[in-house]
């Protein structure tokens, strides 16, 4: 069967997820029918003219909405599965900010921070059994066998490495092996930086909240995406600035043109902070015409640029990903932060940044505030970064979240109300979920808890309250038993909220 490419969507909207919809029309129509062998990879390359990562991405996204069933070393199948399928997350109004900022000139971002504190100590007080809230990888998931031998001969090499009150070893904070490690992973990805301007700090929380210190001052504008990480929100209130909410599409991230009008209206807009890769909670992966965009816009507005790319390395496919920072060639607008406490090793929290124009400004304040970040784990991740055991591992941990991300996603479309809309991103952690219009997480939150459920409501991704019909659920654990019967309780509890009957 000949398909040919769709021309009628709008340019960004990915290429495999337009190829994908013909797919969908020919099974409704009845062209493809259920059983029937879908074309090769190397076919639908020939066919469409697209590449290797594109013909698997287009099946892969059909696997995950339940039109395709994989078969090892056979092909893919199309599957009668319409109880699985979902649609995705809506598009959300992406010409204006969610809220506006407060005129007062004195008012600031309030409110969130506490909610969110409130939320996660009445989780760590509760007899969790299932977690579904949280978004760090189980012990299970990495390989400790090699991170404890990197340890051990690291310590063997460097005997008094922990012993010594400020590293002998280290350049103002920064081991320089560290630095030059981190120099050469962005360099494979685009990004020039000389290995002197590699900063080392502890996770990516630390970083943002020194990028925000550097660039404004108490009272000051910050664009976040929305909905977004609950510890952004945290970390700008804390830092008594104000926070302007820029509508994200879960196809294209980020709204270029909401930000556009946020420019031209506030003129206190310091700073914005995006996730381009991964985006979370929703997923999304930016297309790069919208990256270059977005680095042109902010630099012309001499507005900082706060890239948080802790999730690129999560990415399936075998294109490279080009993070904002390779397009910041000349004016240093972005600011670099990277961690791998989700990709490498949680224990360590070991994290990068380079803040371009304030890089200076912010090693100050990263003395001034938590002095030199400890040196074990930059030497642990000198060591593997790049390496054959890191590679190994990071495909392995990829393949196992797919799996996990496929899986969660089946188990809501059989259990969930009907109506129930989800992201099904290219990677990562987690899965956003939209229930229909009226429904309580907040409340589902708190029935789930009694009965040992650990979930994140939407409520906590926004002070905008426009996503109490959402949640994140995260998929990173195994899909087990116990892991199936809990997203079943989690369903029947949804559906007796909206006064559905339970599904089978």
């Amino acid at each position: 069967m000949q398909i040919a490419s769709s021309t009628s969507f709008a340019p960004p909207v990915p290429l495999y997820r337009r190829l994908a919809s013909d797919y969908v029309t020919a099974m409704e129509m009845g062209t493809l029918q259920a059983g029937e062998r879908m074309p090769s990879v190397r076919e639908l390359m020939h066919r469409h003219q697209v590449s290797l990562s594109t013909a698997l991405q287009m099946l892969r996204h059909l696997e995950a909405l339940g039109h395709l069933q994989a078969r090892p070393r056979v092909g893919y199948f199309v599957r009668d599965s319409r109880q699985d399928r979902l649609e995705l997350v809506s598009e959300p109004d992406l010409s204006q900010p969610v809220h506006p900022v407060p005129q007062d000139p004195h008012a600031h971002f309030v409110g969130i921070n506490a909610h969110i504190s409130l939320l996660l100590e009445r989780g760590r007080q509760a007899a969790v059994r299932v977690d579904l809230g949280g978004c760090t990888p189980p012990a299970s998931l990495f390989d400790h066998q090699v991170l404890n031998k990197t340890v051990a001969r690291l310590l063997r090499t460097y005997p008094t490495l922990l012993t010594q009150g400020r590293s002998l070893l280290a350049n103002q904070g920064n081991h320089p092996d560290f630095q030059q490690a981190m120099a050469r992973q962005a360099l494979s990805v685009g990004i020039r930086v000389a290995p002197a301007d590699v900063l080392a700090t502890t996770g990516n929380s630390e970083a943002v909240s020194l990028a925000l210190a550097a660039v404004a001052s108490p009272g000051d504008v910050v664009a976040v995406e929305s909905p977004t990480y609950y510890g952004l929100l945290q970390v700008v209130e804390s830092l008594q600035l104000k926070t302007l909410e820029i509508p994200c599409s879960p196809r294209t991230g980020l709204s270029i043109e909401a930000l556009e009008l946020a420019f031209q209206t506030q003129p206190r807009l310091k700073a914005v902070v995006v996730v381009p890769e991964l985006q979370m909670p929703l997923g999304t992966r930016m297309p790069d015409a919208h990256k270059a965009r977005l680095v042109a816009l902010c630099a012309a507005h001499e507005a900082a640029l706060i890239e948080d790319d802790s999730y690129g390395l999560f990415v399936e496919g075998s294109q490279p990903v080009r993070p904002l920072k390779a397009w910041d060639s000349a004016s240093g607008h972005v600011i670099y932060c990277q961690a791998f406490n989700k990709s490498l090793a949680p224990g360590l929290r070991q994290g990068w940044m380079n803040a371009g124009r304030w890089h200076g400004r912010v090693q100050m304040l990263k003395f001034a505030q938590s002095r030199n970040t400890q040196t074990l784990g930059q030497l642990v991740v000198a060591a593997l970064m790049g390496s054959a055991a890191q590679q190994r591992h990071m495909h392995k941990l990829r393949q196992q979240l797919k799996q996990q991300r496929e899986a969660m996603a089946r188990l809501v479309a059989h259990h969930f109300p009907i109506g129930t809309r989800l992201s099904l991103p290219a990677g990562g952690l987690c899965l956003w979920l939209e229930l229909p219009a009226g429904f309580s997480t907040s409340q589902l939150f708190t029935e789930a808890l009694e009965c040992g459920i650990r979930t994140a409501p939407g409520s906590m991704f926004s002070n905008s309250g426009r996503y109490e019909h959402c949640m994140r659920l995260a998929c990173t654990h195994p899909v087990d038993a116990t892991m199936e019967q809990a997203v079943r309780e989690l369903g029947a509890m949804a559906c007796c909220q909206l006064g559905q009957g339970v599904r089978p």
